[in-house]
């Protein structure tokens, strides 16, 4: 059985940072792609970033380029999400999740984790 966990949202300040973590398991965490997405209130789930399993490729939503870094450890099984610059609009239930290969649709992901909340404040 296959289990996506998040971890590491909170509530932070505007040009505050946090990391996101998210551990799977039940897979071959070195052969699927990694990636996260959000939901904010009112909102479609959004993509974030992505990071491919054959060649470590990381893509990026245009809002978050230069300001979220998302990175792997295979040994971990684990996927991380450093943001940093937090803006308010930022705020969101961030959602981790797994696929066969990258994309910035939701549809072509699998196994979804429960999500975390992260909410910045003005």
């Amino acid at each position: 059985q296959v289990q996506v966990v998040e971890s590491g949202g909170g509530l932070v300040q505007a040009g505050g940072s946090l990391r996101l973590s998210c551990t799977a398991s039940g897979l071959t965490f070195s052969r699927v792609a990694m990636a996260w997405f959000r939901q904010a209130p009112g909102k479609e789930r959004e993509f974030v970033a992505a990071i491919s399993w054959s060649t470590g490729n990381t893509y990026y939503a245009d809002s978050m380029k230069g300001r979220f870094t998302i990175s792997r450890d295979n040994a971990k099984n684990t996927v991380y999400l450093l943001m940093n610059s937090l803006k308010p609009e930022d705020t969101a239930v961030y959602y981790c999740t797994t696929g066969l290969t990258t994309s910035l649709s939701p549809k072509s992901y699998v196994h979804w984790g429960q999500g975390t909340q992260v909410t910045v404040s003005s």
